[in-house]
Parts: C-alpha cells; structure tokens; sequence
C-alpha cells in the first residue's frame, strides 16, 4: 500500500520572481556604465567587473526562464513537470562565473610586464555606479538567498561584484595618488580569485542536487526515529530523501506495520501520522510511503537502509 502526501506548491526562485526582475534591470544597466568605464579608462579590474556583471545579468535571465518553464504543469513523459529546469540555469550561471574568473586571470597576468596607462578618474566613476547598484540588489536578494539555489547564486554574485567594485576603487585611488598602474592588474586577479570559490560552491550544490544526494538539514537517522516513533510502525526501510528543485525536498520509505494496524483498516491513519510527523520536523510536504506488513521485506529483490 502506498500514499503520497501534499505536494510542495511553486517554487522557492518563483516566488521572489519580482525581486530577481529588478536586480535584472539594475545589472543591465551597470554592465553598460562599467564597460563603457572600462574602454575609456583603459581599466582591466573594471572590465573584469563588467563581466562578471554582464554573467550575473545572463544568470538571471536564465534563472527568470527557468522559473516559467518550472511553473508548467507534469505531464505523464515529466511527472514532475519542468521544475529541474531551475537547477540546470544554477549549473549554468556556475560554469559561467568560473570561466569568467579564469579568463580574467589569464589576462591580468598577461597584462602584468606591461600595464597599460588607466584614466583613474573614469574608472572611479564607474566603480562606485556598481557599488551602489549592487548594494541595492543584495537588499534586494538578501530575504529569499536561503530558499533557492538561483537566488543563492545571484546573490553570491552579486556579492562578488561588490567586492569587485570595491577593489576597483580602491585600485582607482591608489593608482591615482602613486601611479602605480599595476594595481589594476592586482585588483583583476583579485576579482577572479574571489569568483572561483564562489563558483565552485554554488557548482557543488547543483551536483548534489542532480546526483539526488540527501537534502541539507534532513539527517536520516532522525527521519528514521521519527517514523519508528509512530503508532503501530515497526520497521523502515528503503528510505530515500532529495530535492526536486530549490525548496521541494522529496521523501519516500517502505514502512513496515503491525498486523493490528492492517488487519484495524488503520492504515490512513498511519500514513497521516507519517505526513504529518515529516512535515512537522523535516518540512518535507513531499512524501509517498509504502506500507507493509512484517515478514514482506524478504520477498523483495534488494533491501536498501
């Protein structure tokens, strides 16, 4: 006998839809502010800030379709409709983010023997346009980081720039007072060795997600206690918990019951108990057990703890 309980409703990325649309336009325009910046000034940090920029605002964008295209229906070729599609834009805006922080130290380093003059003035300008731009969208981002992996990884992102911003200016000042133009090029390397961890957080998240690898914050040995703690539940066994995307963690066991429980017509009533219990502790909403009765366990091919 098997159940599957409440379904988790949207998705963690859809419901701060309107946030990420606003962050979008602020990210846009501050591209065109920096790259223009960078050209005029001759600054590589600026540039590099552009560009992180500019992948911040095509992360977005793709976390937007993403969040659409999760919202359609499940169909029975996809029972769980388009929902990964936001983990596939997250994997995405990860590559992207690091292969912008290796282009950009390749090219500080290139630039190292022979740094090219920097118009301080228009660099200075344009860094602290990004820097009051990203101070607003990590507002902006700050209250739905902890839901979702896109707008974890925005805001990661957007905190990179920040930082990057900063580090322009400050290479913009110290260019400007003592003329030492390899500044720019430390503040470069500096931006793409705070993207690369980043990058490769966000990118180790998204694997465990598509390898189904056990949610963070559900411990299974305490999922396992709490279905044993159940009245009439003797056993489980085949237990399995993931997330289906950003915000819908998935449970399911095989959940052996006494004969009283069968033989009493109990079985709605456990498998209640059961939803309730894991959505109470877990917040796990989705859930689908199978019951059994005792001595059932042997008969099956493979048995998994």
């Amino acid at each position: 006998m098997g159940a599957g309980h409440t379904h988790a409703h949207g998705t963690a990325t859809g419901r701060h839809r309107r946030r990420l649309v606003a962050v979008l336009a602020i990210t846009v325009s501050v591209v065109g502010v920096q790259v223009v910046g960078g050209l005029l000034s001759g600054s590589l940090a600026l540039l590099a800030d552009a560009g992180h920029m500019l992948t911040d605002a095509t992360g977005i964008a793709i976390a937007l379709t993403a969040v659409s295209l999760a919202g359609r229906p499940a169909t029975k070729a996809r029972t769980y409709g388009l929902q990964r599609a936001e983990i596939l834009a997250a994997l995405a805006n990860a590559l992207l983010l690091g292969g912008l922080a290796v282009w950009v130290i390749a090219e500080a380093v290139g630039r190292w023997q022979d740094p090219p003059e920097v118009a301080t003035g228009v660099m200075l300008a344009a860094a602290a346009a990004g820097a009051a731009a990203n101070g607003v969208s990590l507002l902006l981002l700050r209250g739905g980081q902890r839901e979702s992996l896109n707008l974890r990884g925005a805001y990661l992102e957007v905190l990179g720039d920040l930082v990057g911003s900063v580090a322009v200016i400050v290479a913009g000042v110290v260019i400007a007072t003592t003329g030492y133009t390899r500044a720019d090029v430390i503040a470069s390397v500096l931006i793409g060795l705070f993207i690369l961890p980043r990058a490769w957080t966000l990118l180790r998240q998204v694997v465990d997600v598509l390898l189904e690898a056990t949610p963070e914050g559900i411990d299974l040995d305490d999922v396992r206690t709490h279905i044993g703690a159940v009245p009439g539940v003797v056993d489980v066994h085949d237990l399995h918990a993931w997330t289906i995307t950003s915000g819908v963690p998935a449970l399911s066991a095989h959940v052996v019951v006494d004969d009283d429980c069968l033989d009493g017509g109990r079985s709605g009533e456990v498998l209640d108990a059961l939803a309730d219990c894991l959505g109470e502790h877990f917040d796990t909403d989705h859930c689908t057990f199978q019951l059994e009765p005792v001595g059932h366990a042997r008969h099956e091919r493979a048995r998994h703890d």
